[in-house]
């Protein structure tokens, strides 16, 4: 994998929408503190369009921000607004050889599933599945920094635990490289050509609104469809934007039936992705090591940036 250099204070962001609409306050708001952190936020020329549809833009507007991103070398990193729906669109007319040979930092979560599958696919980069500048960086408490300055920031050792909300559902000790995404992103995508390549090491994987069988039902998906059969340990997102607290037992328990045949260790609870606070940035395509015995952790065995 191709890593990005590392993002150093004055790094340059092009903030774009490769799929909704977002709020132009929120996106402003969520500029005021990538300045604060001492970053440099450029606002692509079609982030803020509304139309057609729910879309931010048409798809060429989408996709000309985002390879224009790529592309212009006084650009460090690359930050989503928000999610919603419309990235898959792009796919297809994506260029793998003008990304691979512009790499830099990709962070986004949510419909960007399908972004970070492709790039990984057919561009071979790392990318981080992290907080977004309408929905995260817009809210005081909106980002876990600690995780932010390692992934994107720094070649020093680190690890996520029981802090950034990580859980026990089964015990073991597994490693590989770290992938996965929003839920139902990953698994619409299976049966095309942008279907994910069945990850060798651990599987991450978190989504909002998700029910209990809903949960049973996609991973019953990813194991028929010899998701799961490479896979050596699994971390679950944080549950609370899935189901209300009275339904975590029968989510935790629904999971544990659709992974019954599984052998791996299981974790839950990563505050990644859909959550409420604190979004955690994990990089995609890298080597990790999952301990769940005496101690929940996720260890960082290389870094995701080139400093």
């Amino acid at each position: 994998m191709i890593k990005p250099k590392a993002l150093k204070a004055g790094a340059r962001l092009a903030i774009l929408s490769p799929a909704s609409t977002s709020k132009p306050e929120l996106v402003a708001a969520g500029m005021v503190q990538l300045r604060e952190m001492g970053y440099e936020p450029v606002l692509s020329p079609n982030a803020l369009v509304r139309g057609p549809l729910y879309y931010a833009g048409t798809m060429k507007q989408r996709v000309d921000d985002l390879h224009a991103a790529f592309v212009d070398p006084s650009i460090d990193g690359i930050v989503c607004t928000r999610g919603g729906w419309g990235s898959a669109e792009l796919l297809p007319y994506l260029n793998a050889d003008l990304i691979r040979a512009n790499v830099k930092v990709f962070v986004g979560y949510s419909d960007h599933t399908s972004l970070h599958i492709w790039m990984r696919k057919f561009a071979g980069i790392v990318t981080f599945h992290g907080p977004m500048c309408a929905a995260d960086f817009s809210k005081a408490d909106g980002v876990d920094m600690a995780s932010w300055e390692h992934a994107v920031g720094s070649d020093r050792p680190w690890s996520v635990g029981s802090a950034e909300g990580l859980r026990v559902l089964k015990q073991g000790v597994a490693e590989g490289v770290l992938d996965g995404g929003c839920l139902s992103i990953f698994v619409e995508a299976l049966g095309t050509t942008y279907a994910p390549v069945a990850p060798e090491g651990i599987l991450f994987l978190e989504d909002v609104g998700t029910k209990p069988y809903q949960w049973d039902r996609q991973l019953l998906h990813l194991r028929y469809a010899g998701q799961l059969d490479r896979v050596k340990g699994i971390v679950l997102g944080d549950m609370t934007q899935c189901v209300p607290a009275g339904e975590l037992e029968l989510l935790e328990q629904a999971i544990l039936h659709a992974l019954r045949e599984f052998n791996g260790p299981v974790a839950i609870g990563l505050r990644s992705g859909h959550v409420g606070m604190g979004n955690v940035t994990l990089p995609l395509g890298v080597r990790v090591r999952l301990e769940l015995s005496t101690t929940e952790r996720l260890e960082f065995l290389e870094s995701a940036v080139s400093c």
